[in-house]
C-alpha cells in the first residue's frame, strides 16, 4: 500500500461515514481531516463535529457552501432549463462538483495526497466525486472504502461500529432507513419500500412539499424578476441566490409543487427509483422558460433544448469540470444576454403556471401577430413563396414514390 501522510474525508457524521472513519485511521495509519459541507440541507451540523472530535480529530472544517452552490451551480444549470431524463432537477448531480471542489481545496491547503468520500460502489456518486477530482487535481489519490474494505452488510457495519465504540444513535439499529440527501435545492429519498417501483410511497417520505390535495384551494400568484438568465427578486424584493430560493421553496412547498416519483438510469447501467421533492427549483424553470419565451429568438431557443439533455446528462454523470460541459455553458451563458424581465405565476395545487411575461428585451411584436390592420408592413403574398420554396422537396418526393 503506498504510503499516505494525510487524508482529507468528506464527513457527513452520519453511520457510514463515522465508520469510515475510523477505518481511515486503522487502514492507513494517519491523520484524517474531516470535511462537512453546509449546501443547506437544514441540518444541525455540529454534531458532526462533536462525533469528529470524539474520534481524535484535530482539524475538523464545517464550510458554509450555500452562496456558491446556489450561484455558481444551481443557477448556471437553470440558464439551460436542465432536466434528466425529462424530469429530475439534477438536485444530487449538482451538488457533488462543488463537494469535490473543496476536498480538493482543502487537501492543497493542509498537504493532504488523498481524499476519501463515503459512496458505495452502486450508485452515482462515487463516480461524480472522483470524475470531480481527476479533473482538478490528478496527483490526488482517492480513496472509496465501500470499494475496498470487506464490510458487505449492514450487520457488519454495525458490528464494526461496536467493536470500536463508535455511537450508533437507536433508529439506526434495526431496520435499514430511508436513504436521504438534502440540500437547498431538493431533497431525495431511496431505499425500502421504494425498492418496489409498484408500491405507491407513502406520505411520510415527502418532507419539504404537503400533499397538492391538502394544498391551499386558492392560488397565489407571484412575480420573479430575471437578469441575463439569473433570477434577482421575487415580488419586487431583491434577494441573494440563497434567500430566493430558500423563499420559492417555501413557497412551492406550501403549494405542493415539485414533487417526482422517478425510475431513473443510473450511470453505472442499473435502473433505480427515487422520490424527489424541488418545489423552488420547478418554480424557477417555469418563470425560466417563460422569460426566455419572449426574449430568445426561435433558433437559439430550439438549439437550447436540443442541446439540454446533453448538457443535463453530462451533469448527471458527473462531467461538471469536462471540457464539454464547460464549452456548452458558454454557449448557454451566450444565450442568456437578453433574457431580462419579469415573470408572473399561478401557484396552485402542485402546479407552477406562467400567466404573464414581460421583457424590456422582448422579441414578441403585437403588430406582427394581430389579427387587426397592422402598422408594421406584412405582406400575405409572401407567405406564398414562402411554403412554395419548402414544399418543392416534398413535392419530388411524393412525384418519385407515386403519390
Amino acid at each position: 500500500m503506498t504510503k499516505i501522510d494525510k487524508i482529507v474525508l468528506s464527513y457527513s457524521g452520519g453511520l457510514d461515514t463515522s465508520i469510515i472513519l475510523k477505518w481511515l485511521q486503522e487502514t492507513y495509519g494517519c491523520e484524517v481531516v474531516t470535511f462537512t459541507a453546509d449546501l443547506g440541507q437544514g441540518e444541525e451540523l455540529e454534531p458532526a463535529r462533536a462525533k469528529a472530535e470524539m474520534s481524535g480529530v484535530k482539524d475538523i472544517r464545517i464550510v458554509d457552501l450555500r452562496e456558491e452552490f446556489v450561484s455558481d451551480f444551481v443557477f448556471p444549470m437553470l440558464r439551460a432549463n436542465a432536466l434528466y431524463e425529462g424530469q429530475y432537477l439534477l438536485g444530487s448531480s449538482i451538488a457533488r462538483p462543488l463537494i469535490a471542489k473543496h476536498l480538493v481545496g482543502i487537501a492543497r491547503e493542509v498537504g493532504a495526497h488523498a481524499v476519501a468520500h463515503g459512496a458505495t460502489g452502486k450508485g452515482n456518486d462515487q463516480v461524480r466525486f472522483e470524475l470531480a477530482v481527476n479533473a482538478l487535481d490528478p496527483s490526488i489519490k482517492i480513496i472509496a472504502p465501500w470499494r475496498q474494505w470487506n464490510i458487505r452488510s449492514r450487520t457488519q457495519l454495525l458490528e464494526y461500529a461496536e467493536k470500536h465504540h463508535i455511537p450508533v444513535p437507536s433508529d439506526k439499529r434495526g431496520e435499514a432507513p430511508f436513504s436521504i440527501d438534502a440540500n437547498l435545492l431538493h431533497t431525495s429519498t431511496e431505499g425500502k419500500i421504494l425498492e418496489n417501483p409498484a408500491e405507491v410511497a407513502p406520505d411520510h417520505i415527502y418532507q419539504r412539499t404537503v400533499d397538492p390535495v391538502d394544498a391551499p384551494d386558492t392560488p397565489e400568484i407571484i412575480t420573479i424578476s430575471f437578469e441575463r438568465g439569473d433570477p434577482v427578486s421575487v415580488n419586487g424584493k431583491s434577494m441573494t441566490p440563497t434567500a430566493l430560493l430558500t423563499e420559492l421553496n417555501g413557497l412551492g412547498g406550501r403549494h405542493g409543487i415539485g414533487r417526482l416519483d422517478l425510475v431513473e438510469n443510473r450511470f453505472i447501467g442499473m435502473k433505480s427509483r427515487g422520490i424527489y421533492e424541488t418545489p423552488g427549483g420547478t418554480i424557477l424553470l417555469a418563470a425560466h422558460r417563460g422569460i426566455e419565451s419572449i426574449t430568445l429568438d426561435r433558433a437559439a431557443a430550439h438549439l437550447k433544448d436540443e442541446i439540454m439533455p446533453r448538457y443535463a446528462e453530462l451533469i448527471y454523470n458527473g462531467f461538471w469540470f469536462a471540457p464539454e460541459r464547460e464549452m456548452l455553458q458558454a454557449l448557454i451563458d451566450q444565450s442568456q444576454t437578453f433574457v431580462s424581465g419579469e415573470v408572473t405565476l399561478r401557484l396552485y395545487k402542485g402546479s407552477a403556471s406562467v400567466v404573464s411575461r414581460t421583457s424590456p428585451c422582448s422579441l414578441y411584436s403585437a403588430d406582427l401577430v394581430t389579427f387587426e390592420e397592422s402598422a408594421i408592413a406584412y405582406d400575405h403574398h409572401d407567405a406564398e413563396g414562402f411554403i412554395r420554396l419548402n414544399g418543392l422537396r416534398l413535392r419530388s418526393w411524393a412525384a418519385r414514390n407515386g403519390r
